[in-house]
């Protein structure tokens, strides 16, 4: 048991387990959670009374969480000195899930992303974005009910590795430098110089998380997006590990999209299709054929863009929760920033926190309190009391606060 300079740990509860591959969910587990940086304290404070009451409502007393604020970001930094104390990874590792606001993190010089650290030191491989629509949000598309697609984007590799040194450093001219002479690339003078490391290891591995998500939740189908055309021996690679381990993992549960296309006995209705996009065609794919998709596996950066585009098609990010898995551990989080202009003016919509914690205790197994939580947004949504970012998309809604919206939700779960 880790020991806490910063945070409290709760004096009752239970760290959730992990084994033999399967996750150990006690009924009064700890969960920690860090508020997050410039709104996140107002989205917090919403949220876990959402959280608590559809406990509450889905179990009586038979079961209940202990929260356990720890630190990160600009509040840690503040109050401690560190903008990631060690003790935060510890109490994610020892406690197996948890949960967090945004984090703020400097463009260009600085720290690193708070988030990108916790992604990698956890080796939480995946980021999991589920996008869809709820009625009466407004957005940009015709019909945004056909899209309804969970994004796996693999979260260690690719360029968000960072691996990269600054143009005019010595380390940037000596790679360029090595490149010219040995491999005979031509390396302009003064470059940036970053490296785009993706392995079989790393790619079948987010792979088969999706698969595997994709048979249990029956999915349709599972696509593979990558910019292989180009990048023929990282993103191409993505694509044939990826059909590699869904040829070898999941044989007799998958069936490739040109397999169907032959026909035959290898055209197998009942199985779940797999198939492979180029990037750029995929953002399109998304706004004209939204519904022929369903799970859809990418690397890093690939899934960075696309979760966001996907995420506007149905009215923006305030709704678009995240989860960062790997083997036994989780971190769910906003997937939004932390529009520091509004911090402390209880405006901003909590959604992304409430549904990431949706996500949370769907992976926990404790799925009654999901779905209360989302008939509890639907019905807040349909009945028009909604933060400004719905509000001003929405005629006829009546703008609330973040502590209004999250009491709607709470009542929704009732009506």
């Amino acid at each position: 048991m880790a020991s806490y300079r910063f945070a409290t740990r709760p004096s009752d509860g239970d760290a959730i387990a992990f084994e033999n591959g399967v996750l150990r969910v006690p009924d009064h587990p700890v969960i920690p959670f860090v508020e997050g940086d410039g709104t996140g304290p107002d989205i917090w404070r919403a949220s876990v009374r959402v959280f608590d009451a559809a406990i509450k409502k889905a179990y009586g007393d038979a079961r209940k969480v202990s929260w356990m604020k720890v630190y990160a970001g600009e509040e840690s930094h503040a109050k401690h000195g560190e903008w990631l104390p060690d003790e935060t990874l510890d109490a994610f590792k020892e406690f197996r899930v948890s949960i967090k606001g945004p984090l703020s993190t400097p463009v260009g010089g600085g720290i690193r992303s708070l988030n990108v650290t916790l992604r990698q030191v956890l080796d939480l491989y995946a980021c999991i974005r589920p996008v869809r629509y709820f009625e009466g949000v407004g957005n940009p598309m015709k019909e945004p009910e056909k899209l309804n697609v969970v994004i796996f984007r693999e979260n260690t590799e690719d360029v968000y590795a960072g691996i990269e040194w600054k143009a005019g450093s010595p380390e940037a001219e000596e790679i360029a430098q090595f490149l010219r002479s040995r491999f005979g690339k031509d390396i302009r003078e003064h470059s940036a110089i970053g490296i785009k490391p993706m392995s079989e290891f790393g790619s079948r591995r987010l792979v088969r998380m999706a698969i595997q998500y994709a048979l249990e939740n029956d999915r349709r189908s599972l696509t593979l997006v990558h910019k292989g055309n180009i990048m023929k021996y990282t993103e191409g690679a993505f694509r044939d590990w990826g059909y590699a381990e869904a040829s070898s993992g999941f044989g007799a549960q998958t069936v490739t999209e040109a397999d169907l296309a032959r026909g035959g006995t290898a055209a197998r209705a009942d199985a779940l299709i797999v198939k492979d996009r180029i990037a750029d065609a995929m953002f399109q794919q998304l706004l004209l054929r939204p519904d022929e998709y369903d799970v859809i596996a990418t690397p890093n950066l690939n899934g960075d863009y696309l979760s966001d585009a996907a995420a506007a098609q149905v009215g923006g990010l305030g709704l678009a929760p995240g989860g960062n898995v790997g083997d036994g551990v989780a971190v769910f989080e906003a997937t939004h920033g932390t529009a520091p202009k509004y911090a402390n003016l209880d405006k901003i919509n909590p959604g992304s926190v409430v549904l990431s914690g949706v996500m949370m205790f769907e992976y926990m197994g404790w799925k009654e309190v999901g779905a209360l939580i989302v008939r509890g947004l639907e019905r807040a949504i349909k009945g028009k009391r909604v933060t400004y970012d719905l509000a001003r998309q929405m005629p006829g809604a009546t703008e609330v606060s973040t502590s209004s919206f999250g009491d709607e939700i709470i009542k929704g779960m009732s009506a």
